[in-house]
């Protein structure tokens, strides 16, 4: 609380009644009824807020998990610089994220899905999407002794279709002449909720492979192939742990979250033939082959460019066009403009690609519809 208490003693004779009806008293039942009022006072002061916790905003969001190291920095060092406003935010997946945000239970919320038009249309008075960063998904493995790892495209298509079963299978040996690859089975590592980053790897995976175009598909959940060498895990650092802990696994997560749990990471083969591996130059190369439309929604299925890494995305904040107070969304304004400015000097060492100067710019000029 922020008012103060004030505490008032009075020191009063003994044997006094100072209720009484006579008039001998009267200086010392005026001074009573005085201590009352004043006591009362000071209680009101404590149970109303101060007017500077009236005026201050606190903004609540969720969503997804693969940008959350970089907004947890971001939104807890706005709250810090700005006056009056805090943020919080939960990572609990795309998929949960674009639900609250449909039920109108938070301020925001973030996906590295977007939202499809269907989801738009559920929510009244529209939506800004404004892309926030971007990033890539790494596939991190668990096999000890072996470092620079090389997978062919349909290899690693193949792994989570569940048809490359083990780590000694000739096409992986074919790409890693001379690495001591032993003869162990594969286990996968997949998320267990719904999740953006499942949409944006799938999305890849449909686009260098037919067959898994017509098996699993696209989504933020999947139908993975049935085995036990198949395990799920929640949000990006569940994945990570679960890598850290199981010998001769692979799995798909966000790059920094790799980074961060020391994870080996494999180089995958482009589009051109090439083998990248993230947290290069080879994230920015993706996400400059692709131009962002209007709605500023786009998506990065097999990326052009030499160099390009393979499995790339931005990644989204979701904001109502129509806030039904004006305060929060001068201050969800106010957050968008930091993240754009101070916050885009820290993505590249937090593992993460800062925006381009061109969708800097786009994204300012549309969330002047945030109102």
């Amino acid at each position: 609380m922020n008012g103060r208490v004030v505490s008032c003693r009075a020191r009063l004779p003994r044997r006094t009644n100072y209720f009484d009806s006579s008039t001998e008293d009267l200086p010392l039942k005026r001074l009573l009824i005085a201590l009352l009022l004043a006591t009362g006072a000071a209680a009101f002061l404590v149970s109303t807020p101060s007017l500077e916790a009236q005026d201050r905003v606190r903004l609540t969001g969720s969503g997804a998990s693969f940008p959350f190291p970089l907004y947890s920095a971001w939104f807890k060092s706005f709250s810090s610089t700005s006056k009056g406003i805090s943020v919080d935010y939960q990572a609990k997946g795309s998929g949960a994220g674009i639900q609250d945000f449909i039920n109108h239970t938070v301020d925001f919320a973030a996906s590295d899905a977007a939202m499809t038009d269907e989801e738009i249309a559920k929510v009244p008075g529209g939506v800004q999407l404004v892309p926030m960063t971007g990033g890539e998904i790494a596939l991190a493995y668990n096999i000890p002794g072996v470092k620079g790892l090389k997978l062919p495209r349909d290899v690693y298509a193949g792994i989570f279709l569940g048809k490359v079963t083990k780590w000694s299978d000739p096409k992986i040996k074919a790409a890693n002449p001379g690495a001591s690859l032993p003869d162990q089975d594969i286990t996968v590592v997949r998320r267990a909720d719904s999740s953006g980053t499942t949409f944006v790897f799938t999305t890849h995976l449909a686009a260098i492979s037919d067959e898994w175009k017509k098996g699993p598909g696209v989504g933020t959940t999947v139908k993975w192939p049935g085995s036990d060498k198949f395990v799920a895990s929640p949000k990006n650092d569940g994945v990570a742990a679960t890598l850290r802990q199981t010998p001769g696994s692979i799995g798909y997560v966000e790059y920094a979250f790799a980074k961060f749990a020391k994870l080996e990471m494999a180089s995958l083969q482009n589009k051109a033939g090439q083998y990248v591996t993230p947290g290069g130059k080879g994230g920015e190369e993706a996400l400059a082959s692709v131009k962002l439309p209007p709605d500023l929604r786009a998506w990065l299925p097999d990326p052009e460019g030499a160099q390009a890494y393979p499995i790339a995305t931005y990644t989204w904040l979701l904001l109502y066009k129509k806030n039904s107070d004006p305060k929060k969304a001068a201050a969800l304004r106010e957050l968008v403009d930091y993240c754009l400015t101070e916050g885009q000097k820290v993505s590249s060492q937090m593992g993460y690609i800062p925006l381009p100067e061109n969708i800097a710019s786009a994204v300012k000029k549309a969330v002047a519809s945030v109102q």
